[in-house]
């Protein structure tokens, strides 16, 4: 994890995740640390977010030993932000026989000097699809499609797959996803409803990949990024079967005012668009297991928190709101439980969602939500807290988040900035840059998606 300092990045040394402090350079100003103090709490929120993400790492998560096929060839087909760390583990799983296969990634989230024999990387577009996604995608179709009865395909799902995996319906192309992701993404509509849209334009989700494999048998690894877990949602559920159709996802648009392209909306009405039953031949049968998400985060956090003598408030892992009124309601709850003088951490988990009225405006939705916090709070004595994406990146900045402090307020207007225009200008990466409280930890190869912690200690 490196802060604008260059610090070596220690989610690559499992030895060192459980420990990060902000003195190892995840936050990209030191001065603020020393100039306004809190410099313990700030290393027990950052020794709170390592600890949740080294739980639902690569290594943490997966089985043992992965399934390979006893009578014919074992393909892994990796997708998303944690796919390179995936297929490592896979490779040293594999009962001493080198796995072939395809590795679909972010740009930036293969380390140096990877590579395995007989697996082809591609590193794709995230949020939104690029020319590399629609190879990839068709790369996957193409992989499956070589597989026989006897064979054995593993997919290795983590979030991020839906704009890393695109390959278009018939009539749209590349121009027509990049659109209708970007409206849907900045509309407010949660994951799942973005999903529900994209599965109906793609010839790769909601299950269209495991049909891809015909007769071979499908099992698929999921690291979870979705508020409930279900699977069919991750990455879009590419060998899942889907329980949405067309109608709902014509709906999910017209509620949030989108217009659509002429091809798009063609496409919503095309009955020839509807993803396959799960009696379809590869969905059937298939077996598909979540080895990680949002709970074991959470769980691994509180342990240590009660580890550091704090008393733990979990408000849960499936938490969906607008950014902005999270905020403001983890403040009034915060100022609640603050009453009794206890030590306390306050852990949430989910995903929250930005409605964003600045289109050039540079945020995230775990940046927006802080601020909101910050300014309901107002200078609260004793409150610190964190909101982190896992995976390291929260929205498209180079940032995982941040942190706020009892005068994160007062130390931004003695610089000249507005944390109420900032935020309504949806510019909280702005805002927190400008102050030096940016987390940035570069990508942590994994993702479970949002990770709050509220930190409470009246008398720090």
């Amino acid at each position: 994890m490196a802060g604008s300092n260059g610090t070596a990045n220690p989610w690559q040394d499992d030895a060192e995740r459980a420990s990060v402090t902000a003195k190892e350079g995840i936050i990209n100003d030191q001065s603020a640390l020393t100039a306004t103090g809190g410099a313990a709490q700030r290393d027990d929120l950052l020794a709170l977010f390592a600890v949740a993400v080294r739980a639902v790492s690569a290594d943490a998560a997966m089985p043992p030993a992965i399934p390979v096929s006893p009578h014919g060839r074992t393909v892994v087909i990796a997708v998303g932000k944690g796919a390179a760390a995936m297929m490592r583990v896979a490779q040293a799983r594999s009962k001493g026989r080198a796995v072939e296969g395809l590795v679909v990634t972010r740009h930036g989230h293969v380390p140096a000097g990877t590579s395995w024999p007989g697996v082809e990387i591609i590193e794709a577009g995230h949020p939104y699809p690029d020319e590399n996604s629609v190879r990839a995608a068709h790369r996957a179709l193409e992989v499956a499609h070589t597989l026989d009865a006897g064979d054995r395909l593993l997919v290795l799902l983590s979030g991020g797959g839906s704009a890393l995996l695109a390959a278009p319906a018939p009539g749209l192309d590349l121009a027509d996803k990049q659109t209708i992701t970007r409206a849907l993404l900045q509309s407010g509509a949660t994951i799942e409803e973005i999903n529900r849209v994209r599965k109906h334009l793609s010839l790769v989700k909601g299950g269209r990949l495991a049909v891809a494999a015909g007769a071979a048998a499908v099992t698929t690894w999921i690291i979870s990024d979705v508020p409930g877990d279900d699977p069919s949602f991750v990455s879009s559920g590419p060998t899942v079967a889907d329980t949405s159709n067309l109608d709902m996802a014509r709906e999910i648009i017209e509620r949030y005012g989108i217009a659509p392209s002429p091809q798009v909306a063609a496409a919503l009405n095309d009955p020839a668009n509807e993803t396959p039953s799960a009696d379809s031949l590869g969905i059937a049968g298939s077996e598909t297991l979540v080895i990680a998400r949002a709970r074991d985060a959470l769980a691994a956090a509180g342990r240590l928190a009660r580890d550091k003598g704090y008393q733990v408030t979990d408000i849960g892992d499936n938490i969906q709101a607008e950014a902005r009124h999270l905020g403001a309601a983890h403040a009034a709850l915060s100022r609640r439980l603050a009453q009794d003088g206890a030590r306390r951490v306050i852990l949430s988990g989910g995903e929250t969602t930005v409605t964003v009225v600045n289109k050039d405006g540079r945020g995230g939705r775990n940046l927006e939500y802080l601020l909101a916090l910050a300014i309901a709070l107002d200078g609260a004595p004793g409150i610190w807290a964190l909101a982190c994406d896992t995976d390291g990146i929260d929205g498209t900045e180079d940032a995982a988040g941040a942190i706020i402090t009892p005068d994160t307020l007062a130390r931004a207007r003695e610089v000249g900035l507005d944390p109420a225009a900032y935020l309504a200008a949806n510019n909280a990466y702005l805002f927190f840059d400008g102050i030096g409280d940016l987390v940035v930890s570069g990508p942590t190869l994994t993702n479970v998606n949002d990770f709050r912690a509220i930190l409470i200690d009246a008398k720090a």
